[in-house]
């Protein structure tokens, strides 16, 4: 491994939580709702004024980019008041020293209403909408509190945004009920014209930890830990990504835009994926709490992932510190033989550490538990993505491999 670092070749990213793990619905398969767990001392858990002006200042003046772009993540984002984002774009403003800046927000949707939809309408939000599919699909674990359902909010919630114009995606978790209905699924988001669509397999393993949390963090061993009914099997999510991957090649490219896909054609052809499951490195995206606490990502808000607080070290000594530069590295330098060796390592990389809690063949650890899925779905679109990348390679459009497969 070489031990060149160049810290500022790309952007600064961290993910701002400003209501921490808070939210009005409590889905069964949330990865981050038990975080709240982790401030049970704090009474509320809202980030201050104070702390949003000191995070927008150092944030904007860690890039080197002319570009910066800002990420509100939740809980549900919508829980603070318009007042408190309104506030931020005010903070940008008077930061932003001649640079360009963005917002995008993730929300379930469901408190969206006019006043918002103006709002992130005239200060250009891209609005990333948790959405699970038709009713019934949606509905089986995202619910709220009492339990009722989510679903009609969530459509009221994007009827709004089409209302007025808002950019959107939506991002779409597969678990182990809508994962066998692939079609229905991708057809449910064309008929509402959704042109960029994510795709998150969920894979949980629940245990005990001295913390009170009962999702398992990556470093944990598989001893006494089991995995959530909830995860999708491998097999599931081979079959799902083929099966829409057979329409959207045929039907849809060029038109809609599933990020999977997207990355894995940025893979072929060797430039960075949109999606750091599918890169060599991770580590670039930390995540801050609603309090100051930074952690190494999103996925890993586990204690012996923090990396400390804004109030006491830098954004920047904190994401290009040794720690951070470990975790990310740790992605590659971890990979077992089995995976080293394999045709596809290009295009996998061996997908997120937190899934890779498996035993290869040769009872090495390290294996993703998607790898079967991934491995099927790779073989299956190579043939489309080696013509895909000729056409690009020559500067014509990839929508052309739909006409060659009419010719085939």
């Amino acid at each position: 491994m070489s031990n060149t670092f160049a810290p500022f070749a790309r952007p600064l990213y961290v993910m701002l939580k400003p209501v921490g793990a808070v939210c009005n619905l409590a889905c069964e398969y949330c990865y981050y709702l038990e975080k709240a767990r982790l401030y049970k001392e704090t009474p509320k858990h809202v980030m201050s004024e104070k702390l949003l002006e000191k995070f927008i200042e150092e944030y904007i003046n860690s890039q080197t980019m002319p570009q910066v772009l800002f990420t509100w993540h939740g809980g549900e984002t919508f829980m603070r008041p318009i007042s408190f984002y309104k506030k931020a774009i005010e903070l940008q403003k008077k930061y932003a020293n001649g640079r360009t800046i963005d917002n995008c927000i993730q929300t379930n949707g469901t408190l969206l209403t006019d006043e918002w939809c103006k709002f992130l309408k005239e200060n250009n939000f891209l609005v990333g909408v948790s959405i699970d599919g038709p009713q019934e699909f949606h509905d089986e674990y995202r619910r709220n509190r009492q339990g009722q359902p989510s679903f009609q909010k969530v459509m009221k919630g994007i009827n709004l945004l089409k209302k007025h114009g808002v950019e959107w995606n939506a991002m779409a978790v597969v678990n182990d009920f809508n994962a066998d209905y692939p079609l229905d699924f991708y057809h449910f988001f064309k008929e509402l014209d959704c042109r960029y669509i994510q795709f998150t397999p969920i894979v949980e393993r629940l245990g005990k930890r001295k913390d009170g949390l009962t999702l398992s963090s990556a470093i944990q061993n598989t001893d006494g830990t089991e995995l959530a009914e909830f995860s999708i099997t491998p097999k599931q999510w081979g079959n799902f990504l083929c099966t829409i991957f057979d329409e959207w090649i045929r039907e849809d490219v060029g038109k809609f835009f599933i990020q999977l896909f997207d990355s894995t054609l940025a893979n072929w052809i060797g430039e960075q994926p949109g999606v750091c499951t599918l890169a060599k490195t991770c580590g670039h995206a930390g995540v801050m709490e609603f309090n100051g606490d930074v952690y190494s990502c999103d996925h890993f808000v586990f204690p012996e992932y923090r990396l400390g607080n804004i109030y006491q070290k830098t954004l920047v000594e904190m994401m290009y510190s040794p720690e951070q530069q470990r975790f990310g590295q740790h992605k590659q330098d971890s990979l077992p033989r089995q995976c080293r060796e394999c045709e596809f390592l290009f295009a996998c990389n061996g997908e997120c550490p937190k899934n890779r809690f498996m035993h290869t063949a040769d009872g090495e650890a390290g294996l993703n538990y998607l790898c079967k899925g991934y491995r099927q779905f790779f073989k299956h679109v190579a043939p489309y993505m080696d013509f895909m990348k000729k056409e690009l390679m020559a500067q014509r459009p990839p929508a052309n491999v739909m006409e060659w497969i009419k010719q085939q």
